[in-house]
């Protein structure tokens, strides 16, 4: 039996979806993963089969960058697994947020992003879609239902939600927030990479499109970029026009290393949430760390929302250190073994990077600057053997600092 005849897919627990949608052997020779095309001129047989409108419908093959039978397998494996009607993959995360945005917004519209957003998010909210005629207003994270609603403007077309706060991990009420919006009329977008669809499920909490960077923990190797959008029925034509639109089609050799690591995303996911605990828990009891943020641990005050609507959390956490001189920090950091420092996360690996998020926020208020702070990705080693790179990082800042 394929996959595509199968009747029990839909009620199939996520780890069995993870490991059959998006595959049918049987229509290739028995091969377990779909091949890799590599295409952009597909040829037709004859000049009515050739001007068929129906060719450029999702999930037909017509030219390259509408996609392969590569592209539309992690499709409909993304979609499926996200609840969403439909899915468009582009080359990357950012790619991803613009095609999302841009499906919804034109000249003299106006958008509210949350403050706690990804850089490169708010960047293109801020700076490039100004350029277009385009509005951003940047609110709390934690805002309140009605002033949240105070900021809608008649022009409003875009409710931007991101929960956690990649930087800063605050947890929103997306449910709350989402009816506010929609009373109003407004799209509701959200960037759902921390969670993945494994431990948030955006569509039942209200969200019209899901976003995800699925260079981190959909790919999971740091090999490869890729961006994931999802929509409902009613969001979806839209986020297709503006895919096409923008050309924002993805190699078919990043798509096949996605389709691979979407197979193990269970498994390594819940492997980040137990590293990334005992790592927080550890580092919470430091006396160079004044706080850990990272909603899954009792104290944290996102703790309740995420628990009342998460299902796991992931390996991305932060630390805020008590005051100490940037070169003492440095001096920790740069002799870690087993953490890299580089930007992304969601791979194999461990990785920590300072961050400055008070230098982002258009309400610097909102974040206070008075500690340096520090971003953790656990990976999947031995949690002891990270505890011991740490230790030995601390044990450099405080002799750097004396």
């Amino acid at each position: 039996m394929t996959e595509r005849d199968d009747p029990k897919k839909d009620s199939y627990r996520p780890d069995t979806k993870l490991s059959v949608l998006g595959r049918d052997p049987f229509a290739h020779h028995g091969i377990v993963n779909p091949p890799v095309y590599h295409a952009s001129t597909v040829l037709f047989p004859t000049v009515k089969a050739l001007k068929d409108p129906g060719n450029r419908a999702p999930g037909k093959v017509f030219y390259g960058r509408y996609g392969t039978p590569t592209t539309f397998a992690l499709e409909e494996a993304v979609a499926e697994i996200e609840g969403g009607y439909r899915s468009v993959i582009v080359g990357s995360g950012k790619a991803a947020v613009v095609c999302a945005l841009l499906a919804f917004l034109k000249a003299g519209d106006h958008v509210l992003m949350v403050d706690s957003a990804y850089s490169p998010s708010r960047q293109f909210a801020e700076k490039t879609s100004a350029r277009f005629g385009i509005t951003a207003t940047f609110y709390d994270p934690l805002i309140a239902r009605n002033e949240l609603a105070r900021l809608i403007k008649p022009n409003t077309r875009v409710l931007f939600l991101e929960s956690p706060g990649s930087l800063t991990f605050e947890v929103q009420d997306v449910p709350a927030l989402a009816k506010v919006a929609k009373a109003a009329g407004l799209a509701v977008l959200m960037d759902n990479t921390w969670a993945s669809p494994l431990f948030f499920d955006p569509f039942a909490h209200g969200v019209d499109v899901s976003i995800q960077a699925g260079t981190k923990y959909v790919v999971g190797h740091s090999d490869a970029m890729l961006g994931l959008v999802t929509g409902t029925e009613e969001t979806y034509p839209a986020i297709r026009h503006a895919f096409e639109e923008l050309g924002f089609s993805a190699g078919p050799d990043d798509i096949y290393l996605a389709l691979r690591g979407l197979r193990t995303l269970g498994v390594r996911l819940r492997r980040h949430q137990e590293v990334a605990t005992e790592l927080a828990l550890w580092l919470k009891a430091r006396p160079e760390v004044d706080r850990v943020l990272y909603p899954a641990l009792p104290d944290d005050p996102g703790h309740a929302i995420w628990k009342r609507d998460f299902k796991g959390a992931s390996g991305l956490f932060g630390v805020v250190l008590k005051p100490v001189s940037s070169d003492a920090v440095a001096a920790m950091l740069d002799g870690l073994k087993l953490f890299g420092m580089g930007y992304s996360w969601g791979g194999y690996e461990s990785l920590v990077v300072p961050t400055e998020p008070h230098l982002l926020r258009a309400d610097p208020s909102r974040w206070d600057p008075k500690y340096p702070m520090l971003r953790f990705h656990a990976g999947l080693e031995d949690p002891a053997d990270l505890i011991a790179d740490l230790e030995e990082g601390f044990e450099r800042m405080r002799k750097a600092r004396s």
